[in-house]
């Protein structure tokens, strides 16, 4: 497990961003998109969208990723 954060590049509404994360959630959240047979970039803008202004992107992924396995869990 990588304890340090890493950039990574996407691609939202067009443009280029980075968000650091640690490679668990990386591959996590590379795991669901193709769970749900989406692009990561576009899973990852369909959570930018939602996030608003009260978080950055790499947490707003960290908690779709731990709601994700969490709901997963309950069932």
């Amino acid at each position: 497990m990588s304890s340090r954060p890493k950039k990574r590049s996407l691609t939202l509404k067009g443009h280029r961003t980075s968000v650091s994360l640690e490679d668990d959630f990386w591959s996590a959240f590379q795991e669901i998109a193709a769970e749900r047979r989406q692009a990561v970039n576009a899973l990852a803008a369909e959570i930018d969208e939602g996030r608003g202004n009260q978080m950055g992107l790499a947490s707003a992924l960290r908690l779709f990723i731990l709601r994700h396995y969490r709901e997963r869990a309950a069932k």
